[in-house]
This record gives C-alpha cells, sequence and structure tokens, in this order.
C-alpha cells in the first residue's frame, strides 16, 4: 500500500537552528569576496555588535529559540515564509510569480486532439484526478536520493488564494481551521478575453465530469466570449496592483454582497484556466504570456493557472506564496505524464452532460471602473518595461557535464559569472536557490555563488597570461567549492535567512523585546551587497517543461530560470528594459562561455 501523502510529515527532521556565532561567520566568508577592505572592516563591526553578549542578537536569537521549541511549531521559519512573501508590498505580478511552459508532445498532450479546447480539458480532467487523490492522500511522498521530502506545499494547491492586505496579505486556503480538510468546491475559474467563468468540474455527488464533458464547457465558454470585455469590467487587472492598492479596491468591492458573491467564487475556485485567443509566435513569446500576458486575462493571486493558447499549446503561473517549483514539478509531471484517458479512468469521471457554466460579473462604479482601466493600463506598461530572452543549448546537459567530470549546476554557475564579467566587467552577488525539502515544513535555502574561489576562475579565465593548466585547475576548484557550498545550503548551514529571520522579529516583536534600536548589520556594506543581486538564478529540471521563467529582482538584475536536463538547457532570462542591453550581451557571452568551458574541461 502506498504510504498516506501527509504520513511523515511529523516523522521529518526539523530544520537546524543554526547559533548565533556559526552564522555570523558564515556571513562574513560568504560577503567578504564582494567587499573592499573598508567595507569588511565596517562588516565584521557591526557582526560584532550583533554577537555581544548582552546585545540585540543575543536577545532575538533566543527569542527565535524559544518560538522553535514552542510545541506545534515545525520549524523556526514557520513565520519567517510568510513574513518573507506575504509581507512583500508590491505586485506581485510578474516580481513573484512565476511560469512554467510545457512540452507539446507529452502524453496528455498525444492522448488528445491538439484544439484548445482538447488541452484544456486535458489539464482541467488530470489536475481534478490529482485532487481527488491527494484529498484521499494517496499522493505518494516525493522522495529523493531515498530520502522522503515534505509534502505539506500540495495543500496549497488547489483553492488557495492569496488575500490582499495593507500591511501583510493573507492567504485563504484549505487545510486550516477555517476552512478544515481538502477543499470542497466543485468549480474552477476559467477567463477568455477578460471575462471570468464559473464552471462546475465535479457533480452534486462529487463526481468528476467526463472529458467530453469538459469539452463541450469550455467551448461553451469560447463561444460566448467572442469579444473583448469591456474596458473596466476585467476585475483581475486590480490583482497586478500594489499589495495596499489592491487590498483597498478588494474591500470598497466587498461592501456590495454581489461583488462579495463574486469574489467568493473566484476565491474558492479549485484553480484557474485562461484561454488565450492567440497562438504565440514563438517560444519566447508563448513564455512572455506566460509570466505576465494580458492582464484583463490572469487572477494573478490564484495559486494555480493553466494557460491555454488557441493552438493548444499550454503552461502555467504559479503564486508563490505557498508553492515552490519542486512541489509543482511534481505536480505537472503527474499531470502530463498520464493519458486523459488514464484520468479520467483513475477518478471515476461519467458523462453528466453540460457542466453548468454561468459567468462571473461584478458591479462596479464609475471610479471602479476606471481603477480596473488604470491597474491594467499601469501592468501593461510595466511589462513593456521588462526585457527578456530565451538561450537554448540542444548540444549539452547533464550527460555532457557529468562526462567532463563536473557538477551540472556548478557548470552552470560558472558559465553564468564568465559571462557576466565579460559582459558586464563585474563580479556580482549572485543567488541560488537550494531546495530544503528533506526537513519538516522545508521550502529552500538562499546560496551565494560568489566565493573566492569562483572570483579566481573568473580572473584566470580572464587573464591573457594563464595557461591551459591553470584555468583548468581553477575552473576544478571553484565547482568543488561551489559543491561545498549548496551541500552547506542544503544541510540546512547557511547564515541568511537566519540572520533576516532575527530583523523580521526585531519588526514583529521589538518593542516587547526591547529592541527598538537600529541594528548595524543591517546597514552593513556586507549585508546591503551580499543582497543586491546582480543575477538571481533558479533550476527546474524536468522532461516535461520547455522553459521556466520568473522577473527580476531589481533595477539590475538578470533573473536567470534554467531547465538543464540530460540532453538540452534552456533559460529564460528576464532584466529592466533600461538595461536590456546588458542581458543580451550576458546571453551573447554565454553562449561563447559554455562552449569554452566545455573544450576545456574535455582537455582533462
Amino acid at each position: 500500500m502506498t504510504e498516506r501523502t501527509f504520513a511523515a510529515e511529523d516523522q521529518l527532521p526539523r530544520v537546524p537552528l543554526p547559533t548565533l556565532e556559526d552564522s555570523c561567520a558564515r556571513f562574513v566568508q560568504w560577503c567578504t569576496p564582494l567587499l573592499t577592505a573598508e567595507e569588511l572592516a565596517a562588516t565584521e563591526e557591526a557582526v560584532a555588535d550583533l554577537l555581544r553578549p548582552d546585545g540585540a542578537g543575543r536577545v532575538l536569537h533566543e527569542a527565535l529559540r524559544e518560538y522553535d521549541r514552542t510545541p506545534g511549531v515545525g520549524s523556526w521559519l514557520d513565520r519567517f515564509w510568510p513574513s518573507r512573501y506575504l509581507g512583500r508590498r508590491d505586485r506581485i505580478a510578474l516580481n513573484a510569480n512565476f511560469f512554467f511552459l510545457f512540452r507539446d508532445d507529452t502524453a496528455l498532450a498525444a492522448s488528445t486532439a491538439a484544439g484548445q479546447a482538447d488541452r484544456a480539458a486535458a489539464l482541467v480532467a488530470a489536475a481534478v484526478d490529482y485532487k481527488l487523490a491527494l484529498d484521499r492522500e494517496e499522493i505518494a511522498p516525493v522522495t529523493q536520493r531515498g530520502q522522503r521530502l515534505s509534502m505539506w506545499q500540495n495543500k496549497y494547491l488547489f483553492s488557495e488564494t492569496r488575500i490582499p492586505g495593507i500591511e501583510q496579505d493573507t492567504v485563504r486556503v484549505p487545510y486550516t481551521e477555517e476552512w478544515p480538510g481538502p477543499s470542497d468546491a466543485r468549480h474552477i475559474l476559467v477567463l477568455h478575453r477578460g471575462t471570468m467563468f464559473r464552471m462546475d468540474v465535479l457533480g452534486a455527488d462529487g463526481i468528476p465530469y467526463a472529458f467530453g464533458d469538459l469539452v463541450g464547457g469550455l467551448c461553451a465558454i469560447l463561444k460566448s466570449a467572442t469579444e473583448a470585455a469591456p474596458a473596466g469590467t476585467s476585475v483581475g487587472q486590480l490583482t497586478t496592483a500594489a499589495r495596499a492598492d489592491w487590498a483597498r479596491a478588494r474591500a470598497e468591492l466587498l461592501t456590495d454582497p454581489h461583488n462579495a458573491a463574486a469574489l467568493d467564487t473566484i476565491e474558492t475556485a479549485l484553480f484557474c484556466v485562461c484561454l488565450e485567443d492567440f497562438a504565440p509566435r514563438d517560444e519566447h513569446h508563448a513564455s512572455d504570456t506566460l509570466l505576465h500576458g494580458d492582464s484583463a486575462n490572469r487572477w494573478f493571486d490564484k495559486s494555480v493557472s493553466f494557460i491555454v493558447f488557441a493552438d493548444g499549446q499550454a503552461g502555467i503561473n504559479i503564486e508563490h506564496c505557498g508553492l515552490d517549483g519542486t512541489t509543482v514539478l511534481s505536480f505537472v509531471d503527474a499531470l502530463l505524464e498520464t493519458p486523459v484517458t488514464e484520468h479520467t479512468a483513475r477518478s471515476g469521471a461519467r458523462e453528466q452532460g453540460l457542466p453548468p457554466v454561468e459567468p462571473i460579473e461584478f458591479r462596479l462604479t464609475d471610479e471602479q471602473r476606471a481603477a480596473v482601466t488604470a491597474a491594467g493600463a499601469a501592468f501593461a506598461q510595466y511589462a513593456a518595461d521588462n526585457a527578456t530572452t530565451t538561450v537554448s543549448f540542444d548540444d549539452f546537459g547533464t550527460a555532457r557535464a557529468k562526462q567532463l567530470g563536473i557538477s551540472p549546476d556548478a557548470f552552470a554557475q560558472l558559465s553564468y559569472q564568465l559571462a557576466h564579467r565579460r559582459s558586464k566587467g563585474l563580479t556580482g552577488a549572485t543567488y541560488e536557490s537550494i531546495a530544503t525539502r528533506q526537513y519538516r515544513n522545508g521550502r529552500t535555502e538562499a546560496m551565494r555563488v560568489i566565493t573566492p574561489e569562483m572570483i579566481a576562475f573568473v580572473d584566470t579565465m580572464q587573464d591573457p597570461a594563464a595557461d591551459t593548466a591553470a584555468k583548468l585547475a581553477a575552473a576544478r576548484t571553484a565547482a568543488g567549492a561551489h559543491v561545498a557550498r549548496a551541500k552547506q545550503c542544503q544541510s540546512g548551514a547557511a547564515p541568511e535567512q537566519h540572520l533576516w529571520e532575527l530583523e523580521w522579529i526585531q519588526r514583529r516583536r521589538g518593542p516587547e523585546l526591547g529592541v527598538t534600536d537600529p541594528i548595524p548589520l543591517y546597514r552593513s556594506p556586507g549585508w546591503t551587497i551580499m543582497r543586491d543581486d546582480y543575477l538571481s538564478t533558479s533550476s527546474a529540471p524536468s522532461v516535461n517543461i520547455r522553459y521556466f521563467g520568473f522577473g527580476s529582482t531589481s533595477p539590475k538584475c538578470i533573473g536567470i530560470a534554467y531547465v538543464l536536463l540530460p540532453d538540452r538547457w534552456n533559460l529564460y532570462l528576464a532584466t529592466p528594459a533600461a538595461v536590456a542591453d546588458e542581458m543580451h550581451a550576458f546571453a551573447g557571452h554565454l553562449r561563447t562561455a559554455v562552449a569554452e568551458l566545455e573544450a576545456l574541461l574535455a582537455q582533462q
């Protein structure tokens, strides 16, 4: 019998809480390669202040230790994640949500006609099958190298909606005191040409609609929305606004019971399906549309939005607060690797006729319509100010990296650093996301890629006097240091999130703990420079994905989302349009850096 989905959660090891001394020592070690002597001295002084026996650091760390020992707390990071994700006040569309572009030749796609309604219905049927299996806790816990991984994020896949707040957002989600157990919703949210529809996918008795029924329901939606919704009526555009602005607009909507009911329908829907009225020009265009698209045809606060183009190509947009890439990939793989006939047989779907479909309409004042229109226009400009490109290596992947005797991820990061130095003339702070789901409530750890060995590698590659042996030695040494740091992060021994959570504790409980004065560490050169990303990187290894992507994280940052598989390596790059030339230069240098590094490593 398959182990129940959530059965092992309480048996997983807890995220280890580092000592304050260890985190401070690692922080200094991590930021040093990016600092001048003067900046390092100022940072070391700030660290010494944090470590004072009677200082703020000790008080905050002790408060964190007490929290970690509190009954019912799964991890000392349990409050960190809501602060980090739900606390951000800028727009989440493009800035926080991420996407995957699906392959067109998966088992699910091959089991249907190529049309939009069929492909969308197949995704719906597959997701409903997964949802019902999850309800029964029949989704087997994911394992990695024999280790069971945390499955709690799966509770955020269905009927989860981020709710905007003035100070901090909240989440409306099942498996909570307010909504115990799995979602009991029977409907999904479908958008087409800016009009929203409620469509039932489960009958009154909880039995899923047959695949043909779902196709019929989606076809009815495609036929009914023959023109774009009138300007100012696509309320989903408000989900692109800064969070406090959206919170005020939502509060105003809730004063009308009709609108409150509409919001309830949207927020409880199992997931969202966005039907586009065009076929993308190419994979780059498809990726851009998945990242932001026409905001009239989105509700960015829904955890899961399947986006299906007019030609049947498809992908997914994810709201990040409760879901990380590894969880979504497991979900997507389960959907795409199985024919629709198998999904419907497993879910017990049966013919029930056309599923109920009804438009979701809001009653809006002139002022509210104007606010919707303004939000849509502002986001369209914001998206236009975001430059992107794709880079693909069809002849290089993890198999070749392993052949060369190097960690595939280390090869990727060495390539990025060499290309970045050549395109921008410097080595800058670089973030990489490291999954830590082997721990209870585990999510990710922040890895900082720049080590002394990495800088020495780039310096050597750029030195005209360096011979092949010196370059090869520098590459191997940098790769070894990279792997060692990644393992450090995977073991829970990274400093950034620990020190960051101490800052959050001061914000939340400073007066109560008697810690109200500014803490020098968080204004030190090391803290600000190490976290001011020039490159923000993350990988999504799945054979069912063509591209993965997200927006950049700062005015100078290049976001690098990459799919690195045995036989290929696809990247989606994003940066503000003002520095687009630097991104395109980086892309060009990356192609030559990969070829150069491959040739170098092949010599040994």
